[in-house]
Formats: structure tokens, sequence, C-alpha cells
């Protein structure tokens, strides 16, 4: 019998906690009181961590990161990983799904979202060195330019004078937020007017190129589609979306000599219209960005969770992510408000 905390209501009726959640309370209590900088590192020591460490050993972790800004950092977290969890590659989630075969426990792949050049600098010298395979979702139309991503572009104008119509006053981050609620018609359109009355130019961001992507998937990290430009496609017309997937699927497929069978969905929310693309175009896996750990065998293989990470993360709190404790302590306190 597992065990369990029990709470009388009545003389007849008895309620039993999961020990997960009775645990998982206390660490909300206790990363309340500790210092803001280090509650990352505090949960590791509550009790919670030893369970939800147990728990995660029988679940999928998909990490997804951006890039590699920390390159010390990040290769203290892969050697992490190596020595608590079993690194699997794209074709091994592929497999498992095709085959139905849950993927062997303390399974965990490596994702980077808009896939920036230090993926190709410094993310795939450290991985190679360790025999970590890994997957990189590209937005096709930056692949072989210059152009930074567009809101880093919309931030930077928005410091130098940049206005549109649309878009509010005050810091950028408000800016972005409000950019990405709008249809995208009208986030094009604010794009566009912000780089008309900006009284600064935004600097050049070197992308990956085409001989790049391939030099990664040869180096096993797997190429995925992650649309033409990065809109949120819960925002798009119909139109839109499915020319944004199509778009880079054929980009890819030209410069890879063979189709993407990956997919990622920008901002990291599912949509139904662009399952219905994916699935003509022979996709096997979709992912999100939704911070869980998944089945060891994806139920919904276009819908498969990730948790969110970044390399600067330091090892206790990135323990405590790859468990599932700080995610889930994060949903618990958003609850509650």
């Amino acid at each position: 019998m597992p065990y369990s905390e029990s709470t009388t209501v009545s003389d007849s009726t008895t309620v039993t906690t999961p020990p997960t959640t009775t645990a998982l309370r206390e660490a909300v209590h206790a990363r309340g009181k500790a210092p803001l900088r280090d509650r990352g590192s505090w949960l590791r020591l509550t009790p919670a961590q030893a369970l939800f460490r147990a728990r995660a050993a029988q679940r999928l972790a998909v990490l997804a990161y951006h890039g590699v800004t920390d390159p010390r950092s990040f290769g203290a977290q892969l050697d992490r990983m190596r020595r608590l969890a079993n690194p699997v590659s794209l074709a091994d989630v592929e497999r498992a799904v095709t085959e139905g075969r849950p993927l062997p426990p303390r399974s965990v792949l490596i994702t980077f979202d808009d896939a920036d050049r230090s993926v190709f600098t410094h993310a795939l010298p450290m991985l190679a060195a360790r025999g970590i395979p890994a997957a990189a979702f590209v937005i096709a139309e930056l692949i072989g330019t210059d152009r930074p991503f567009w809101w880093h572009e919309a931030a930077y104008l928005a410091r130098h004078g940049g206005r549109a119509r649309l878009l509010p006053g005050g810091p950028p981050g408000r800016l972005l937020a409000r950019l990405r609620e709008l249809p995208d018609p009208d986030r094009r359109r604010c794009l566009q007017e912000l780089r008309v009355s900006a009284d600064r130019r935004p600097p050049r961001q070197e992308q990956l190129r085409p001989e790049d992507l391939r030099a990664l998937r040869d180096a096993d990290v797997a190429i995925g589609n992650h649309t033409l430009g990065h809109p949120s496609l819960g925002r798009c017309d119909d139109s839109t979306v499915h020319t944004e997937i199509t778009g880079a699927h054929l980009a890819l497929s030209q410069w890879l000599g063979e189709a993407p069978t990956a997919f990622a969905y920008p901002d990291g929310g599912y949509d139904p219209r662009a399952d219905a693309v994916l699935r003509r175009l022979g996709y096997r896996l979709g992912f999100l960005s939704d911070h869980r750990l998944g089945p060891r065998l994806p139920a919904h293989p276009l819908r498969i969770s990730r948790l969110q990470v970044d390399s600067t993360t330091g090892t206790r709190r990135f323990d405590t992510i790859l468990s599932g404790l700080e995610p889930a302590v994060q949903r618990l306190r958003g609850a509650a408000v």
C-alpha cells in the first residue's frame, strides 16, 4: 500500500491525501519563506523533491531552451543530466510512439526553440563531447539572414522612439505582451510602424545558415519546424496557419534533403488547425511549452509537454525543474492567486 497521510473528517469519513500533495503544499510554504533569489535552491532541500524525483523517473522530461548564454552553467546542467537521467533523441521518441513502447525510465530530451547561433557555436560542441542528442526548432524565414528575432527588434525599436497606434507606451515588456495578443495582421502592421517611427535601426543578428542546419543534424541535433516567422498561431487566420507551417516545411525539406517530422508550437500553445496541417504533412511529433512532464509513451504525439529551462539556471534549481517540483509549485501558487 502506498504511503499516505489521512485526515479524519468525521467518525465515519476519512479523506486520504496523496503524499506528493502534502509535500507539495509544504514546499510551497517553504518556498514562500525563502529569499527570492534562492527559492529554486531551497525547493531542492524540501521532502517534496525526493518524492517528485521518484515520480519523474516514470515520466518524460523534454527540456525547452532558447539558446546558450552561459556555456559553463549549461555544461554543468549536461553533466548533471548524465548522472540523473537518460538522454534520448528525437528519433527515440518517434520510435516509442510508432512501436507503442514507453521510453526508458528517467528519459530526457533536450530541445532548442528559435535556435540562434549559440546552438551551433556553444551547444553543439558541448553536446557532442558528452554524446547527448538534441533537437533544434528553427524559424525558417530567418535562416541565412542577419535579421533579429521580431520580439528583439520590437523591444529595441520601442526603446528608441518607436511608436504604433495599437500599442501602449511604457516598458518594452508591456509592448511585447500587447503585440502577442494582437491578430497577426495587426502585429505585422505595428512592427512596420515601429520601424518607420524609431530613430535607430536595430543591430543585425547573424542567424544559422543552411549548412549549419546540416552540420547540426549530422551531429545528432535533429532539425524541426518552428514556422516561417514565429507568429502566435492562435492569432492567425486559417490561411496564415497553413502558410506558416507548410512554407517552413518546404524550406527545411530543401535545405536538409529530407522532410522534418517534428514541430514546436510558437509561444508554446496548441492549435487544432496546426495539428490538422501537421498530420497532412506527415509530422509525428509536436511540442508545447506548458512547463510540465509528460508520459514516457506520449498519448498525444502532437501535444508533448515540455519544461522551460535556461542555460543560466543553477544545478540546484535545475534538479527541481527536472523532477517537476518547481513547475508544480508554480502551478499551485498560480491557482491560489
